[in-house]
């Protein structure tokens, strides 16, 4: 009868915070992390390297941060994502940082959300960062035109260019069918 040592998984991983498999093949890249978090109040963007000491986070933007500088909408819409992940890549690239991956840890991955806003606006703001554009959220949603009127006002009071929106074409109006028999 053999006897089978247990080995204990580390804690991390016990607790499900972490997926290391998907850690190293981020660290083994050598770039920095843009790691993508959101609460059910706002976005946080991360800029961070490794260091064999622990990481060391570079940067951080919160999208709260964005009521102080003059927006007046919500803090965790998609257009706050999407400024935020601009103003993030302008501070970023203020500090020689010209390229990143991003890491979004163990949040389901559903393309058009809020996280995918705020990679948007890293990629519009002047990171290199390697991602496929299908998953991003339409112009129309990144703009705001979902949403109650100033978003636009609101950007351009912080400096973010908004995505451009093609206006809409006027629908063609169905012809009433003829009824068949009036007597």
């Amino acid at each position: 009868m053999s006897h089978a040592k247990h080995v204990m998984p580390f804690r991390r991983k016990r607790q499900g915070r972490t997926n290391y498999k998907k850690r190293l093949s981020l660290l083994k890249s050598g770039k920095p992390r843009i790691v993508v978090r959101k609460s059910n109040t706002a976005i946080t963007l991360q800029l961070i390297s490794y260091e064999p000491d622990g990481d060391r986070t570079l940067l951080t933007f919160n999208s709260k941060t964005l009521k102080k500088q003059g927006w007046t909408g919500s803090a965790k819409s998609l257009p706050a994502a999407y400024c935020s992940g601009y103003l993030f890549a302008k501070k970023a690239a203020a500090q020689g940082v010209k390229e990143a991956i991003v890491d979004l840890g163990l949040q389901q991955h559903r393309g058009g959300t809020r996280i995918y806003a705020a990679v948007k606006g890293v990629v519009d703001g002047g990171l290199a960062v390697p991602v496929s554009d299908s998953i991003f959220p339409s112009a129309e949603r990144l703009a705001g035109t979902h949403l109650k009127a100033g978003v636009a006002d609101a950007a351009k009071r912080l400096g973010v260019p908004l995505p451009e929106v093609a206006p809409k074409a006027a629908k063609p109006q169905k012809e009433k069918p003829a009824a068949a028999n009036e007597a």
